[in-house]
């Protein structure tokens, strides 16, 4: 992850501008505007989160490659950046099975930089490894996309709330041979060109595949002064959503 000055994005030329500079095998999973003193948060596929201040990274030069804002196994990726602002109270997150949660903000500490974070979610074998997490409201809607095509418009409200190391609800039936691709928030009367816009916005909606973005640990935060930066099923398929100990 990295932090640009916005500055340097006042001259975009027609072909763009490197943003960060990528090593084989990263993409670019998110990109987010920041006030300059905001505290983020990073959610890898393993399940695992980690929220520290943005100002744990310092800003750089557009085609720096960044620090490591999250360390992560071999096999793990970043899914989800989220900027936490005064009004964000909790974060939805969904897992390739069709399974999610809300959880509150506050029940994540934060860290410094650069450590291995917190579970956020179960990544059982009835889960599967983490798709998104994005911050939401209750009167706000979520979208969801499996790569069969499926697509699932339901309220926040009605995703049952719960702690950190938990499994969660089911949040969309998916068939056997059926994954979870994409997630996104659509605050609430948003007409369906603004839900396309959300899709866009969150990264989790590409035109021809639905396919999501993954990273191994490179993400951009935007910030001002210094920057770049159907309904729900509440049974837990047989088990109630509860802390393991």
């Amino acid at each position: 992850m990295k932090r640009v000055e916005l500055k340097q994005f006042a001259n975009i030329r027609s072909n763009g501008l490197i943003a960060v500079g990528l090593e084989e095998g990263d993409k670019l999973v998110s990109a987010r505007i920041t006030s300059g003193s905001q505290e983020v948060m990073l959610f890898a596929s393993s399940g695992k989160a980690i929220r520290f201040d943005e100002n744990d990274a310092r800003a750089m030069g557009r085609t720096a490659k960044g620090v490591r804002g999250m360390r992560l196994a071999a096999d793990e990726f970043i899914k989800s950046l989220v900027v936490i602002e005064d009004d964000v109270r909790e974060i939805l997150i969904a897992c390739e099975n069709g399974y999610g949660k809300r959880t509150f903000v506050d029940e994540f500490n934060t860290q410094n930089r650069g450590g291995g974070g917190v579970i956020a979610i179960k990544t059982s074998d009835r889960n599967g490894a983490l798709v998104r997490a994005t911050k939401v409201e209750p009167e706000d809607d979520i979208i969801l996309i499996s790569d069969k095509g499926t697509l699932v418009r339901t309220p926040v409200e009605h995703v049952a709330s719960s702690g950190r190391n938990t499994q969660g609800v089911t949040l969309i039936r998916l068939s056997k041979d059926e994954k979870l691709v994409a997630m996104a928030r659509v605050e609430h009367e948003e007409d369906d060109n603004e839900l396309i816009d959300a899709m866009k916005e969150e990264g989790t909606f590409e035109s021809e595949s639905h396919a999501q973005t993954e990273v191994d640990a490179t993400d951009i935060l935007v910030n001002d002064d210094i920057s770049i930066d159907s309904d729900i099923d509440n049974e837990d398929g047989g088990d109630e959503a509860k802390d393991d100990e």
